[in-house]
């Protein structure tokens, strides 16, 4: 039986594939597709999110629409301004 260790990465191969990236993609290139890959993890969370608590969601829509609706009814004061003038 072949055993396969995973993940068993030192620095010398972490320098190479990084090396290979840069040669690969250029300098410009690898900070958009860590933001892509970025928004990407962040959907997928959200998605996990959805999945695994729908009720947390319907919950945080209910409040966002009890802060509007109460914003919409508060009258607005104003503040007076003070310009350094006496008298």
């Amino acid at each position: 039986m072949i055993h396969i260790p995973l993940l068993m990465i030192g620095t010398t191969e972490l320098l190479v594939i990084g090396g290979a990236v840069l040669l690969l993609f250029g300098g410009k290139k690898i900070p958009e597709l860590m933001r892509s890959l970025g928004s990407g993890v962040k959907e997928f969370k959200q998605g996990m999110n959805e999945v695994t608590n729908p009720d947390t969601d319907k919950q945080k829509e209910e409040t966002k629409e009890e802060d509007s609706s109460k914003e919409n009814q508060q009258p607005q004061q104003e503040t007076a301004t003070d310009d350094g003038k006496e008298g």
